[in-house]
């Protein structure tokens, strides 16, 4: 099977791999652009086996830091904290914060040394109608040229791993369903802070508008606000702006950074939830955020990605495997599944941040601790860890998905609140 995987990214990078290592003939299309500052800096633990597969672990603790688990905080209200390793061995019980351009370089070269056929260009895509093959997406003519490998011949099948960009959705016109939120966001890299949690842990705390990250780096914290457009631009006029006054304006965020420098330019992104109504089709197939990201206040992003990129890779396999060449049909028919359960992945993903963003788990982690703080005893107890357990279990990507968790948070969410209104515990 000759497969071109337009985006070296994790997603593209690592379907590279996989498919290299089932004998697929594959060339991954580069642009060589590395930005200094990429979303996806700190991962959850499902992303940890990933990573043992494609063998590089290594590379990643290289390059970050590992991360034992995260706390969600309210100035002035509350503060829950959860490690990982309490929830093991259901959960893995450690992830990493983790440098990006480091770490996706390492992965394009993992690419490179198992034999990927890299082009660096900027490849460029057409509707394939009218080609005789049935394809729904061809390369372009002058993409086509640039990479000797596959012999001025269509491949069998093209991979959209241009992540934001979603090149493929935009040659064919295909839709996507947008989240409610439409929020911005403005980050750094600061060394000098003044840093008295566990080291590696994670800090998400709301803001007066919106909500802002403390990522610890190897040798650097990463600082970041998410919040609404609108929000953003009373703030001020430009990125470095906004995320000054952010700081300064929040005496809880103030005091872990007014000692510290900043140390990068300031990246922005916008348009956080997204899932595209169609992810495959002939001779074509979308993975990692081309297909669809949600937010970044949990970090899936570069889980989803890596998980895509082996959903994908395990369809494909018994036809990359086979002498005779797939359709573009039956590739879309092998590719069918996973586009499935990517779907419901992100919907899962979506719904989790929903319970942050609307106060609602908030409410539920106050109302379990007060429950508990009238008269603990053995009952009390095992019912609160196994609640704590299954929203781990979903917040670590490794049971997003589960009907019974996402049923249960559901039910508490609805009945388990013990009067506390989650609405002042939202985030605006």
């Amino acid at each position: 099977m000759r497969v071109a995987i337009v985006g070296a990214g994790p997603a593209g990078s690592a379907l590279a791999i996989f498919l290299t290592r089932l004998g697929a003939e594959v060339t991954l299309f580069d642009d060589g652009r590395r930005p200094e500052l990429l979303v996806g800096e700190s991962l959850i633990p499902a992303v940890v086996p990933i990573i043992q597969r494609l063998g590089l672990e290594a590379e990643m603790a290289a390059c970050g830091h590992v991360k034992p688990g995260v706390s969600f905080i309210w100035p002035g209200t509350t503060r829950f904290s959860f490690t990982f390793a309490r929830f093991a061995p259901a959960v893995f019980p450690y992830a990493y914060n983790i440098a990006r351009p480091q770490f996706d370089d390492a992965i394009v070269a993992a690419a490179a040394a198992a034999g990927v056929n890299r082009v660096v260009t900027r490849a460029q895509l057409l509707p394939g109608a009218g080609d005789g093959t049935g394809a729904e997406l061809i390369l372009a003519p002058e993409t086509l040229a640039a990479a000797p490998a596959l012999g001025g011949r269509q491949p069998d099948l093209i991979v959209d791993a241009t992540g934001r960009a979603r090149h493929a959705a935009r040659v064919l016109s295909i839709p996507a369903r947008l989240g409610p939120r439409k929020d911005v966001a403005h980050f750094a890299h600061f060394e000098g802070c003044q840093w008295d949690d566990a080291p590696g842990q994670v800090l998400i705390a709301r803001q007066a508008a919106g909500w802002s990250w403390c990522i610890p780096l190897k040798d650097r914290l990463s600082v970041g606000i998410v919040l609404g457009q609108d929000d953003a631009a009373r703030l001020g006029r430009t990125p470095e702006e906004r995320l000054q006054r952010a700081i300064a304006d929040d005496a809880w965020l103030a005091g872990i950074v007014a000692g510290g420098k900043r140390v990068s330019s300031v990246g922005t992104y916008a348009n956080y939830q997204l899932i595209s109504h169609r992810g495959v089709g002939p001779g074509w197939v979308m993975v990692g955020d081309a297909f669809g990201f949600v937010d970044p206040m949990l970090s899936p992003g570069v889980f989803l990605a890596l998980r895509s990129a082996e959903l994908v890779a395990d369809a494909l396999a018994p036809l990359v495997r086979r002498s005779a060449t797939a359709s573009p049909a039956e590739l879309a028919a092998a590719l069918g599944a996973y586009a499935t359960i990517q779907h419901q992945m992100l919907t899962a993903w979506l719904d989790l941040v929903a319970y942050l963003y609307d106060g609602r788990m908030v409410a539920l982690f106050r109302a379990g601790h007060d429950w508990m703080e009238r008269g603990p005893n053995a009952l009390k107890t095992a019912v609160q860890n196994h609640i704590e357990r299954h929203i781990g279990l979903q917040a670590s990507g490794m049971a997003t998905t589960s009907r019974y968790s996402r049923g249960l948070l559901r039910l508490l969410s609805r009945h388990g609140l013990r009067g506390i209104d989650p609405a002042p515990l939202a985030i605006r």
